[in-house]
């Protein structure tokens, strides 16, 4: 941990590691639930939703090792058991127990637009008190509204072919 970089954050450093580890388990069972997702998905438009799932889950990851180092810079620990991301959840897992391509999509759908609001939350919280974690959590925003556009791109995809298969086209 650096010193420096501590003392430039303008706000409670205890409550913002706090709040980076609700993000990180939030994270680590987004990327969960995208990567069981990938593996169960079924129905129509599967293969083009798989390869979406595993693209996202590879993000998620991302994300989560983005938040991890943050939360070690600040001198704190990310959350070191799984059991514990169900604790500090904002937006919990939705296990894909119905593996219908529409199902998985609308469960996705969801998380994503439960993770913007969350990083939406982060960005106005350290806006002008902590550069650092700003630039961090602004990028896995613009990430997390792209996921909820690609998702409701291909859930519309979907509904398009259901529609045109039930008029027999």
């Amino acid at each position: 941990m650096g010193t420096k970089g501590i003392e430039i954050v303008g706000m409670d450093v205890k409550k913002l590691i706090g709040l980076l580890n609700k993000a990180f388990s939030d994270e680590w069972l987004a990327y969960y639930q995208y990567w069981i997702g990938a593996k169960v998905v079924k129905g129509p438009m599967k293969e083009a939703v798989i390869a979406e799932l595993v693209q996202h889950a590879a993000d998620e990851l991302r994300h989560s090792e983005m938040l991890a180092l943050r939360i070690i810079q600040l001198g704190g620990t990310p959350v070191t058991k799984p059991e514990d991301w169900y604790k500090h959840s904002e937006c919990g897992y939705a296990a894909p127990d119905d593996p219908f391509v529409k199902a998985i999509l609308d469960q996705n759908i969801k998380g994503e637009q439960c993770a913007i609001k969350t990083y939406k939350k982060l960005v106005d919280l350290t806006s002008g008190k902590d550069p650092v974690t700003y630039n961090i959590v602004l990028q896995i925003l613009q990430d997390e509204v792209e996921h909820e556009e690609d998702l409701q791109a291909e859930l519309e995809d979907l509904e398009t072919l259901l529609s045109q298969f039930k008029k027999g086209r």
